[in-house]
């Protein structure tokens, strides 16, 4: 990363008067030296003001008082494999709650859980996104494996073999996307290509003459939504507990 250079107050003061003395126009009639207040360096802290608040986001679920949500319940799942950018996370946990999909993040993460861009691009939905974290890929498989009922795994990849428009999603697929630097790791494209649970890999079409990859939230609503189509969006057939988008919107992080 290319360092930003730094300028004093007394750099800025003399480029200002550079300006307002050889412009056919004064920019700045008025201007005075005295008149230019620059804040002190000192007063941009770098410490977070957050760092003392406890995300809920291994729970999926902003109210204390209540269990929460069992993924299994839902038609469908996301796992994030070693997820790089909070942004994009938060972004797709927003897109997992609007089509009622569950979450998994599998480390290890480019990240921490209380990110304030995590937060932020998440917004306040992250008490209706059911998440939860696994340290490893093993872990994760682990976790699937005890899963009952019907179950595959998808890849979703640059080099997949079906366009993602023309696979025939079902009802307990897992669909997995990699991180935004490396994609997936060998080892999880072996297990989605595996006859026991894997059910192949997917390519969503794009140019790749001169665009390296789509952005991975992008990726993620695109199979999510093509997926859910496929299922009538039968995941959404429920009474929403939300009374409005702009009502007293909970915060799901203090």
């Amino acid at each position: 990363m290319r360092a930003v250079p730094y300028y004093s107050q007394s750099h800025l003061l003399q480029s200002l008067r550079h300006i307002n003395n050889t412009s056919s126009l004064s920019l700045f009639p008025n201007f005075r030296p005295s008149s230019l207040r620059i804040p002190r360096l000192s007063s941009f802290s770098n410490t977070r003001a957050d760092t003392h608040t406890k995300t809920k986001i291994e729970t999926g679920n902003g109210n204390n008082s209540l269990p929460a949500p069992d993924p299994q319940q839902k038609l469908l799942q996301v796992v994030l494999v070693s997820p790089q950018i909070p942004g994009n996370a938060g972004c797709i946990a927003r897109t997992c709650a609007a089509s009622a999909v569950a979450l998994h993040l599998v480390g290890p993460l480019g990240f921490k859980v209380d990110d304030t861009k995590l937060k932020r691009a998440g917004l306040d939905y992250w008490p209706y996104v059911v998440v939860r974290i696994h340290g490893s890929w093993a872990e994760f498989q682990n976790y699937f494996k005890q899963q009952e009922g019907d179950k595959r795994l998808l890849a979703f990849t640059k080099r997949g073999t079906a366009i993602h428009s023309d696979f025939s999603y079902r009802k307990g697929d897992y669909l997995i996307f990699g991180s935004e630097t490396c994609g997936l790791p060998p080892d999880v494209l072996l297990d989605c290509k595996s006859e026991t649970f894997g059910g192949g890999t997917i390519r969503i079409p794009m140019v790749e003459t001169y665009v390296r990859c789509l952005n991975l939230s992008v990726s993620v609503g695109i199979a999510v939504y093509e997926a859910s189509r496929q299922l009538n969006y039968e995941q959404l057939q429920v009474p929403s507990t939300n009374s409005g988008c702009r009502q007293k919107r909970r915060k799901a992080f203090p």
